[in-house]
C-alpha cells in the first residue's frame, strides 16, 4: 500500500481550506439551534454522564419525545468547543473543516488499496470539493458524519491488516477494528455499517472469491464432495467474530433506545405513513433521487421533507422509469464486479459497498426515518461514488487519444465543484439565507416557508413573517405548525382575534382521541403546544381564566408527561391565587424533569406567594445548584435573603448580587441592591459607589436617587443630598418622601423655611390627606411664628389622624404657647423669643420622631408605598433617625417601579412556546420550560 505523502496531505488540506474558509463566518442555523444553542449537555454545569443518557439533542433517551439518535462522542466534541469558546460559531465551524480534511486524507489512504496513485488522488480531491458535503461540513450538526467517517475509515484500514504474510489471522487489528466500529457508532449510527464493508473486502478482495466460486464451493459442501477449504474456514472465523461483535453493538443500541423507535409524523416523512404500494414505490424512487444529487449537485436544499418530493402513488407514474434505470445500472455493476477476479472488479465491488451499505440505515427501505432526503447522509456513500468516477477516469486516461481530454474534464469537474461548494457555503450564513436559498429549489415544502418566517420573526419583522406563514398554510393546509405560527405572529402584531382564530384552526386539525390508542403515537409532541398557546392568549382576558385552565388540562389529559402544560398551568393557577394547586402543578412537572433549573425557580416563586420564604429559598438554591448562573434565581434569592433582615444571610446575598451583575452588567437593579446591602452593613462608601453606578446606568432611578440622598443625610452630608434630591424630583416631581426629606434639609440646615414650605405644600396639592406633609407644614408655620395658623393647621391634621397622640400633644403645646403669649400681651403672629420657647416646649425627637415616621409611612423594598398604609409592608427598613425641627422623614425607600417589576418578572412565568416542529427536521429537544418575562 502506497503511503500518503506530505505534499498530497498539503494539497488536500489546501483544497478543503480553499472551499470552506468562508464557512467560518456562518452562524448556527437550522438543526444547530437545537443541537448547540438549546442543548444543556454542552454546558460545564451538566454532568458528563448525561451525555451517555441523553440523545443528540439533549433529551433523555427514556422520554417518548426523544429522537433516539445516540451520539455521545459527537456531543462531547461540542462540549469541548463550548469549553474553549462557548457559543462562538467560528470555532465550531473551524473544527468541522479540520475534521473534513482528516477524512479526506484517510480516504486517500483507503483509495490507495484499490486505485493507482493518480486515480486515488483524483478520488480524494473530488471528495474534498464535492458540493453535496456542504451540509455535513458547514452545518455544525454534520460533525456526526465527519467523526463517524473518521472512525469508519480507520476501522476499515485496521481490518485490512488482519491477515498476516503467511495468510494467518492477526487478531490485534481485528480487536482494534471492533473498538473503532464502536467509536464510529457512538458518533453516528451508520458507523456500524463498516462491518459489512469489511466483510465484502475480506471475501471478494482479500480472499479473491467471486460469486461463481462461492456458489461452486457451497454446492460441493452440500453434496458432500469436499469440506470447506482452510482459507474459507479462516475467512468464516474472522467474519463470525465481526458479526458477533456487530450483534452485541446492535443489542446495546436497542437497549439504549429502550426498544422504542422515535415518533415521526407524516409531515416529516409522508411516504412512511402511506399505504401500499405508494410507500414502496416512493421509497424506491428516492434511491435514484439521491444518486442524481451525487451526479448533479446543482440544486441543493437543506430540507426535503413534506411536499418536496410528491408521492409515487401509481405503478404507471413515469418516475418509476428512473427507479428501474437505477436498479438496472446497479445490477449490471454488481454482476460485473462479482463475476471476475481482476483488479477492476475488486475496485467496483468496494466502491459499491461504500455506496450501498452506509446508505441502508437512511434509505427508509427497512425502517422509516425522520426525513425523505438528507444531503448529509450522502457523505460516506459519496466516497464510493468518487472511487467509481476515479476508476472510470483511470480507464479513459489510459487510452492515449483520450488522456488529455480526461485530465481536462477532471480539472473542469474539480473546479466547478469547488466553486459550487464555496458559493453554497454562503447559503449557510444565516437561517434567512439558508431557507430562502432552499425556496429557490423547492416551493412546495411548507416547512421552508415556515422557517423563512421564523428567521424574519427573529428579526422582529412580523409583517413579512406573517406572509410566509400564511403561504405555508396555503402550500400545506393541514400543517398544524403553520397555523400555530400564524397565530403567534398575529399575537405579536396585537391582533388577538385573528390569533385566536388561527390557533383554533390548528386545534381542529389535531387527531382526535381514539379509545385504546396512545395519543402521542399519532401526533408530534410539539403540536400539543397549540393548547398552550391558545390558553396563553385567552387568559389575558380575566373572564376567561377558567377556559384557559380547561385547555391546559386537556393537553395534560392527552399527554400526562407534557411538562410544559404543567408549567403554564402552574403560572395560571398562581394568577388565580390557587397557590396549593399551582404548587402541585410544579411538583408534577419536577417529577418529569428534576434537572430543570427554571422549574425549581418557578416553585420558589409560588412559595414566596404562599408566605413560606424558607421553602422559597430552598428551591432557589436547587435552581442554582443546577445552574449557578441562573440570573433570576440569583437576583430573587439574594433579594429574599436581603429582605429577611438576618445579617447572617447578607454575605451570601452580596455574593449572589455580584454574580448577577456579572451576568447582567447593564441592569441597574443589581447595583442598587448591592448598595442597599452596603447601607444595611453601614458601609457607606461602598453604598455610595453602588448607588452611583445604578444611577449612571438608569437615569432617574427613583429608589437609588432617594436612598443616595438618604445616605448623605444620615452621614451628616445634607448639603450633598440636595442636588440628588433635585434630580430625583426633576424625574419624579410627585415623590412624596423626596419632598419631605428636601423640606427637612432646607429648613433645618439651610434655614430656608420658604423652600421647605413649597415642598410640603406641593405634597398637599397631590394628597390633601397626607398626614406627614400636613404636620410638617404646621411646623413651618410654627417656625414662621404664625401661631394661629399653626393651631388651625394642627387641628386639621388631628381631624385627619384623630388617633395620633403626637399631633394632639403638639397642638396642646401650641395652644399653651398662645395662651401664655396672650396673657403676657404679646402678639401671636410675631413674638420675640418665640423660637426659643418652641425649642424648650416642643417634644424631643426620638421615640416620638419615630412615631412620626411610622405615621408618614415607610417605604419597603416590596412596593412604592406612600402614606400611612406603607407602614404595613413586610419589607420595611425601620429607622429612628430624627429631624431637629420635628419634620418627620422616613429613612428608607422602596424599590422603584423597575425594581418591583424585577420580582414581578420572576412571578409571571408566562409560557409561549416558540419551538415549532417546522423549525427543524427534528423536534426541539431543549424547549425551554417557561419564558420568564
Amino acid at each position: 500500500m502506497a503511503v500518503v505523502s506530505w505534499k498530497e496531505i498539503l494539497l488536500l488540506t489546501g483544497m478543503v481550506v480553499g472551499c470552506y474558509w468562508n464557512s467560518l463566518s456562518c452562524g448556527f442555523v437550522f438543526d444547530d439551534v437545537s443541537a448547540i444553542l438549546d442543548n444543556k449537555d454542552l454546558r460545564p454545569s451538566t454532568p458528563l454522564l448525561n451525555l451517555f443518557l441523553n440523545d443528540f439533542w439533549g433529551t433523555p433517551m427514556a422520554e417518548e419525545r426523544s429522537h433516539k439518535s445516540y451520539r455521545p462522542l459527537t456531543v462531547l466534541t461540542f462540549r469541548l468547543n463550548y469549553l474553549f469558546s462557548e457559543l462562538s460559531a467560528a470555532s465550531y465551524h473551524l473544527l468541522n473543516v479540520v475534521l473534513h480534511a482528516v477524512v479526506c486524507v484517510l480516504f486517500l489512504r483507503v483509495c490507495r488499496l484499490f486505485l493507482d496513485k493518480p486515480s486515488s488522488l483524483v478520488a480524494a480531491l473530488l471528495f474534498a470539493v464535492h458540493p453535496i458535503h456542504t451540509e455535513a461540513v458547514t452545518g455544525v450538526v454534520g460533525r456526526a458524519e465527519l467523526l463517524s467517517s473518521i472512525f469508519l475509515l480507520a476501522a476499515f484500514l485496521a481490518y485490512t491488516k488482519s491477515t498476516g504474510s503467511d495468510h494467518s489471522i492477526v487478531w490485534a487489528p481485528i480487536a482494534l477494528t471492533v473498538v473503532l466500529v464502536a467509536a464510529a457508532t457512538l458518533c453516528k449510527e451508520q458507523g456500524i455499517t463498516v462491518v459489512g464493508i469489511c466483510c465484502v473486502h475480506e471475501v471478494f478482495v482479500a480472499q479473491g472469491f467471486t460469486l461463481p466460486m462461492l456458489l461452486d464451493t457451497l454446492r460441493q459442501v452440500v453434496q458432500g464432495k469436499d469440506g470447506f477449504p482452510y482459507a474459507v474456514l479462516q475467512t468464516l472465523l474472522k467474519l463470525i467474530v465481526l458479526v458477533i461483535s456487530t450483534l452485541l453493538l446492535v443489542i446495546v443500541r436497542v437497549q439504549v433506545i429502550q426498544s422504542q423507535l422515535p415518533v415521526f409524523t407524516r409531515f416529516d416523512n409522508p411516504a412512511a405513513v402511506s399505504p401500499t404500494p405508494t410507500r414502496q414505490l416512493t421509497f424506491n424512487y428516492l434511491l435514484p433521487v439521491n444518486a442524481w444529487l451525487l451526479l448533479n449537485p446543482s440544486e441543493l436544499c437543506c430540507d426535503w421533507t413534506m411536499g418536496t418530493i410528491p408521492l409515487v402513488e401509481s405503478p404507471l407514474d413515469h418516475r418509476n422509469l428512473a427507479t428501474l434505470a437505477f436498479y438496472t445500472f446497479l445490477g449490471l455493476l454488481s454482476l460485473h464486479s462479482l463475476r471476475y477476479r481482476h483488479s477492476s472488479a475488486k475496485t467496483v465491488i468496494m466502491a459499491l459497498s461504500l455506496i450501498v451499505l452506509p446508505f441502508i440505515p437512511a434509505s427508509n427501505l427497512f425502517f422509516p426515518v425522520g426525513f425523505v432526503v438528507a444531503e448529509r447522509v450522502l457523505y460516506v456513500p459519496s466516497m464510493g461514488f468518487c472511487v467509481l468516477v476515479a476508476h472510470g477516469f483511470r480507464i479513459v486516461s489510459h487510452k492515449g487519444h483520450l488522456k488529455k481530454i480526461s485530465w481536462l474534464m477532471i480539472g473542469v469537474l474539480l473546479t466547478t465543484h469547488a466553486v459550487k461548494t464555496f458559493n453554497r457555503n454562503w447559503d449557510w450564513e444565516s437561517e434567512y439565507t439558508l431557507f430562502t436559498s432552499a425556496l429557490k429549489v423547492n416551493k412546495n415544502n411548507a416547512k421552508l416557508w415556515n422557517n423563512v418566517g421564523h428567521a424574519l420573526e427573529n428579526q422582529n419583522n412580523y409583517g413579512r413573517a406573517l406572509q410566509y406563514f400564511l403561504q405555508a398554510t396555503r402550500v400545506q393546509p393541514d400543517d398544524i405548525g403553520a397555523h400555530m405560527n400564524v397565530g403567534r405572529t398575529y399575537k405579536n402584531l396585537n391582533k388577538s382575534k385573528e390569533a385566536e382564530d388561527a390557533y383554533l384552526m390548528a386545534k381542529s386539525l389535531m387527531p382526535q382521541v381514539i379509545p385504546g390508542k396512545r395519543y402521542a403515537t399519532r401526533v408530534a409532541p410539539n403540536h400539543l403546544n397549540v393548547y398552550i398557546n391558545l390558553a396563553n392568549l385567552i387568559r389575558a382576558n380575566e373572564s376567561r381564566l377558567e377556559e384557559a385552565d380547561q385547555l391546559y388540562r386537556q393537553a395534560i389529559s392527552m399527554r400526562p408527561d407534557f411538562k410544559q402544560a404543567y408549567i403554564s398551568r402552574g403560572e395560571l393557577l398562581l394568577k388565580m391565587n390557587k397557590l396549593t394547586e399551582a404548587r402541585d402543578a410544579y411538583l408534577r412537572a419536577l417529577e418529569l424533569d428534576r434537572t430543570n433549573a427554571d422549574l425549581w425557580y418557578n416553585l420558589a416563586i409560588v412559595y414566596i406567594e404562599m408566605k413560606e420564604p424558607s421553602e422559597a429559598l430552598k428551591n432557589f438554591n436547587h435552581a442554582l445548584e443546577l445552574n449557578p448562573r441562573h440570573k433570576l434565581a440569583l437576583f430573587n434569592s439574594a433579594l429574599l435573603m436581603q429582605e429577611s433582615g438576618e445579617p447572617k444571610f447578607w454575605p451570601e446575598a452580596n455574593r449572589r448580587f455580584l454574580t448577577y451583575v456579572e451576568e447582567e452588567p447593564e441592569d441597574a437593579n443589581g447595583y442598587f441592591n448591592l448598595g442597599m446591602l452596603a447601607m444595611d452593613a453601614n458601609e457607606n462608601a461602598a453604598a455610595e459607589q453602588w448607588m452611583r453606578k445604578a444611577i449612571g446606568l438608569q437615569a432617574g432611578f427613583r429608589s437609588a436617587l432617594f436612598n443616595l440622598a438618604l445616605l448623605y443625610s444620615q452621614s451628616k452630608r445634607e448639603l450633598d443630598a440636595l442636588p440628588v434630591l433635585d434630580e430625583l424630583l426633576r424625574h419624579h416631581p410627585e415623590h412624596v418622601k423626596g419632598l419631605i426629606l428636601k423640606g427637612d434639609i432646607l429648613m433645618n440646615h439651610k434655614k430656608d423655611t420658604r423652600g421647605a414650605k413649597v415642598c410640603f405644600e406641593r405634597i398637599l396639592r397631590m394628597d390633601p390627606t397626607n398626614v406627614q406633609g400636613k404636620h410638617n407644614l404646621c411646623v413651618v408655620y410654627f417656625e414662621e411664628r404664625d401661631l394661629p395658623r399653626a393651631e388651625r393647621c394642627l387641628e386639621e391634621t388631628l381631624a385627619l389622624a384623630p388617633n395620633e397622640e403626637y399631633v394632639r400633644r403638639h397642638l396642646s403645646i401650641v395652644r399653651n404657647k398662645m395662651a401664655a403669649m396672650s396673657a403676657a400681651g404679646q402678639p401671636l403672629t410675631s413674638s420675640e423669643g418665640a423660637a426659643a420657647s418652641a425649642k424648650k416646649e416642643k417634644p424631643k425627637r426620638g421615640k416620638e420622631g419615630a412615631e412620626e415616621v411610622a405615621e408618614g409611612g415607610e417605604e419597603g423594598r416590596g412596593t412604592d408605598a406612600v402614606g400611612s398604609g406603607a407602614g404595613d409592608e413586610k419589607n420595611v427598613r425601620k429607622s429612628s433617625a430624627e429631624s431637629v425641627r420635628g419634620v418627620g422623614v422616613d429613612q428608607s425607600e422602596s424599590l422603584d417601579s423597575s425594581q418591583s417589576e424585577k420580582r414581578t418578572k420572576g412571578r409571571t412565568m408566562q409560557f409561549e412556546p416558540q419551538n415549532n416542529p417546522e423549525r427543524a427536521k427534528y423536534p426541539s429537544t431543549a424547549a425551554t420550560c417557561a419564558n420568564l418575562y
